[in-house]
């Protein structure tokens, strides 16, 4: 960074002019850059000796966005807006040079210069979706003039980075670097010396098909259900086919000023600061790492299989062992098939399936893993078997090595005991499928050591995980709160209200499913074998579902077999009589609940459960509690999670309705003022 204050830097090269950004760490367009920018460029612009700009950034990316903090604050001058139409606008030919990620506001300001440059290893897009905002600097406009109204309605409405070559492709970048990249970008600059400027708002209105971007529109609704965002995102780049660009930009102001003041795009910004903040642990600072460069996973069903693809698209070998020789086989076999699917979507090609198939090993030999610093226990969810096998593993370990298991329930203090390495043992709990899901719970028992918890956390990271460290108790936190969510929704149904009845009101809440639909998918024998397993701990008085373990008992086990909740006909899921007759002769007065009243008593006991957790410290932050169940759960990203919505919606409103409900149910949910505490006292609401 130049003098103190200074972020961004004019150099003179003869008849060029570069100009740097220099405000680490990712260049955010903060109101100092945005005032300075504009300076710059208004000085280079009366110069005469100038005839030709170069834009860059420095350090390990160009713009990367706006500085989000600002967002909860009135806008200061200048505006972006304001300095893309002051780049825009200058008399000379304007060059961006891209590298690293060029993001959001980062990106208008490269739309708007004359030619655009970038590194063959950068990135470039319009995320501002993902925090439930549209681009407001005149990316609507802009970039459907480049590269037209589908490909712009793509990039905008998913939020999602192009590559280098996919941008040159598009039309978004005029050429692509492998090396010099601000050398190239000069010569690009130099060689526009006298040609006319080719300003992004001068060029042609790009045409819309009506029947193709109706149809678009549709797939939005569809697939975003509930985002106000995307849409009107959408509505915004289509006007660059039917509205003059001044008019449009002023919509696109307006649209982005109405966002950003939106709950919806206040609950987004609070996960993506959730996100920055769930890798900070005070007791972990200060430890170094080195990155993984194998694991071994025991097991090669689903889950292990899973684990294994997500190791090998991260770069590692990995070594999967399988004691029978038919599951091993099928194991290599669901790898090979995910693998081919991604070819055939374009995904990957098949020189780069042969590559990660190459660091794969497939044996039945526990002796292989002596030396492997990682090795992951994912076998089926069954405490004993789990035990057994551990203990085996730590015979056949290096003492160096770390042994964890996959496990969504289980206590890993139990679990530690049978190895000689409590300290070198934790829960890595992935969500299947593993190689898709974000979520992964790194579960820290009583004895592991910061230095294990710390490679776990960068593991996390190396394989593109969400890492949320969590402490030890049933069903960790993601589970713990889904049962008792089911259970409540259970009780619904038993006293009347139709499983379809709750699962659509939680599905117009924003949940992608429903929680008996998500039942089904999981298999009703899951959770069975889990009361089962609990039995004996609950007190006599304690109301627990039983209708579900009917089904059960009657072989109703969801997806698996056609028949749970639901009656599957050719995979479509639909209402069973036989279900609609149990629950009315087992509700007799039947009591159909709103759908007002569903959503009230789910997020009763789901935030109920969550404000234990945070009184018991099995995670820091409620933000936390808030990545899991958005990540894992199929929360509504665009409600901010289970606690930030209840903060929004009333705290001890929702903890009041809790008590009610454990009244009417008979359960034993603890409703505190303990619990109020637990969750105003933390800072994840910032």
């Amino acid at each position: 960074m130049g003098e103190a204050g200074q972020c961004v830097v004019i150099e003179q090269d003869g008849p060029l002019a570069l100009v740097v950004i220099d405000h680490p760490p990712v260049n955010a367009t903060s109101v100092a850059v945005r005032a300075q920018l504009l300076q710059a460029f208004a000085q280079i612009d009366a110069d005469a000796s100038v005839q030709a700009i170069v834009l860059a950034a420095a350090g390990r990316t160009f713009v990367a966005g706006a500085d989000i903090r600002e967002f909860d604050f009135p806008t200061q001058d200048p505006h972006l807006r304001d300095v893309v139409q002051a780049i825009e606008h200058v008399g000379k030919p304007v060059v961006a040079a891209l590298h690293g990620t060029t993001l959001g506001g980062g990106c208008e300001i490269a739309l708007a210069c004359h030619a655009r440059v970038i590194d063959a290893q950068g990135k470039i897009g319009l995320p501002e979706v993902k925090l439930g905002l549209l681009p407001g600097a005149g990316g609507t406009q802009r970039l459907p003039r480049l590269v037209g109204v589908m490909a712009a309605l793509d990039m905008i409405t998913s939020g999602r980075m192009v590559s280098a070559k996919e941008a040159l492709a598009l039309g978004l970048v005029d050429q692509v670097v492998a090396t010099d990249l601000r050398d190239a970008a000069k010569e690009k600059a130099l060689s526009l010396i006298g040609q006319p400027i080719r300003r992004t708002s001068d060029l042609p209105a790009p045409s819309c098909v009506p029947s193709d971007c109706d149809a678009f529109v549709k797939s939005v609704q569809q697939k975003l259900r509930g985002q106000i965002a995307p849409l009107k995102a959408t509505e915004m780049v289509m006007l660059s086919s039917t509205t003059p660009f001044a008019e449009a930009i002023r919509l696109e102001s307006e649209a982005f000023e109405g966002l950003k003041h939106s709950a919806q795009s206040k609950a987004m910004r609070h996960v993506f600061f959730a996100e920055r903040a769930v890798g900070h642990h005070p007791d972990l600072k200060g430890i170094t790492t080195d990155p993984f460069t194998s694991i071994s996973v025991v097991g090669a069903g689903m889950m292990g299989s899973g684990i294994s693809v997500a190791a090998l698209d991260a770069g590692l070998s990995v070594t999967m062992v399988e004691a029978n020789a038919d599951a091993l086989e099928k194991g290599m076999a669901r790898i090979r098939g995910l693998y081919e699917r991604a070819i055939k979507s374009g995904r990957i090609s098949q020189a780069v399936m042969d590559e990660r198939l190459a660091r794969l090993t497939a044996t039945h030999d526990l002796g292989a893993l002596a030396h492997q610093p990682l090795v992951i226990e994912a076998i089926y969810e069954n405490q004993q078997a789990k035990k057994d096998l551990l203990q085996r593993l730590d015979e056949v370990m290096d003492a160096a090595g770390i042994l964890a298991s996959n496990t969504s329930y289980i206590d890993i203090n139990l679990l530690a005991a049978s190895t000689q390495r409590p300290d070198r043992f934790l829960g890595l709990h992935f969500f299947s499928p593993a190689h898709v899901m974000r979520l992964l719970e790194v579960v820290r028992g009583d004895a592991t050591s910061p230095q294990t918890l710390a490679r776990a956390l960068a593991l996390g990271k190396q394989l593109n995980k969400l890492a949320v460290m969590v402490g030890v108790c049933e069903g960790f936190v993601g589970n713990r709160i889904l049962t008792r969510f089911w259970d409540a929704c259970t009780f619904m149904v038993e006293d009347g209200t139709p499983p379809q009845e709750i699962d659509a009101a939680f599905e117009r809440f924003g949940m992608a499913m429903g929680p008996f639909a998500v039942q089904d998918l999981a298999g009703l024998d899951i959770s069975y074998a889990m009361r089962q397993r609990l039995a004996a701990q609950r007190q006599p008085h304690e109301r627990v579902p039983v209708l579900v373990d009917r089904l059960v008992e009657q072989g109703r086990l969801g997806q698996k077999n056609g028949q749970g909740w639901y009656r599957y006909e050719a995979g479509k899921r639909q209402v069973d009589p036989v279900v609609s007759d149990l629950v009315t002769a087992h509700a007799g007065d039947a009591v159909r609940l709103s759908a007002e009243a569903i959503i009230a008593r789910g997020r009763a006991a789901m935030v109920n459960e969550a404000a234990k957790i945070l009184q018991e410290g099995i995670v820091p932050r409620a933000s936390d509690i808030d990545l899991v169940k958005i990540n894992g759960y199929g929360f509504p990203v665009w409600r901010g999670g289970v606690m930030f919505e209840a903060m929004q919606f009333g705290l001890e409103a929702v903890l009041a309705e809790a008590h009610k409900i454990a009244q009417d149910y008979g359960v034993t949910w603890e409703v505190s003022d303990a619990l109020i505490e637990a969750v105003r006292t933390q800072k994840g609401f910032a």
